[in-house]
């Protein structure tokens, strides 16, 4: 399931990067009917790997044949940052937590080391307490590092 839903991601990349305005326009059943999957399918890749914290507006009608519609939006610094702290919580699962860290470094505000270390940090080897504190302490961690990236730049 999930490799169809990377080849469904890469696809929906590649229109959008093709396009001239950054958005296009899609309907779900055409394009389940072209992957051979359910239209759910097509909406749990919108709803995960299409949102706005990853730089994507989605706007849905119905009727007349009906379409989505994505866009790719630039987020400046101070709402994305605003949008990983509200992402981060209070707590996070070590899995989240890894998910925002590869993100950062795929739009490049993190090195691959800075990755390393961060994912390092943030392990339940490194967390040594007991399982009901791990995800705030993971949580207060991510955030500090996510702050001092965005406040205090890469060097």
């Amino acid at each position: 399931m999930s490799r169809l839903s990377n080849i469904i991601e890469m696809f929906i990349k590649e229109l959008l990067n093709d396009s001239n305005n950054l958005a296009v326009e899609i309907q779900r059943n055409e394009l389940a009917d072209y992957f051979h999957c359910a239209p759910s399918q097509i909406n749990y890749v919108l709803m995960t790997r299409f949102t706005v914290d990853k730089g994507y507006l989605i706007e849905s009608r119905r009727g007349g044949g009906g379409y989505i519609k994505i866009v790719k939006v630039n987020v400046d610094k101070n709402q994305y940052l605003r949008m990983l702290m509200d992402e981060i919580g209070d707590a996070i699962g070590k899995m989240k937590a890894e998910g925002i860290i590869h993100r950062l470094m795929e739009k490049d505000l993190i090195s691959e080391r800075e990755k390393r270390l961060m994912l390092a940090a943030i392990s339940d080897r490194s967390i040594n307490t007991p399982i009901n504190l791990k995800d705030h302490i993971r949580a207060n961690i991510l955030k500090s590092m996510v702050a001092t990236i965005f406040l205090n730049g890469r060097e």
